[in-house]
């Protein structure tokens, strides 16, 4: 089960996107932009967000960034970003714009 306390903080933070629909998967909440999957709230804690695959490593470099892995393998364009670095509302707020912006930047899905 994913956090839902977490998911509440992001709710707001793109309350005013268009194209923004909620969907669970992977066990946590999946916040899609125009059909693409942007961030979502973990069941094993935290936060996924999607990032532009050539800034992975510039990304990880950020408190509490770890590569996104699945079935043992690391997901390119893909963070995991703990649970403790997203109290803080500012950097909450930083990963969620991050992850959408880079959903944004796909082409619609169909």
């Amino acid at each position: 089960m994913y956090d839902e306390a977490l998911a509440e903080r992001v709710r707001p933070l793109l309350a005013d996107q268009p194209e923004v629909t909620e969907k669970r998967m992977f066990g946590g909440l999946a916040f899609l932009v125009a059909g693409h999957m942007g961030v979502a709230v973990s069941g094993q804690g935290g936060l996924m967000v999607r990032v532009l695959p050539e800034r992975t490593a510039e990304h990880l470099a950020e408190p509490g960034a770890a590569p996104m892995e699945m079935r043992g393998r690391e997901m390119r364009g893909w963070l995991r970003v703990d649970a403790a670095v997203l109290d803080d509302d500012d950097e909450l707020a930083h990963w969620v714009e991050l992850g959408t912006a880079c959903a944004r930047s796909l082409p619609p899905q169909a």
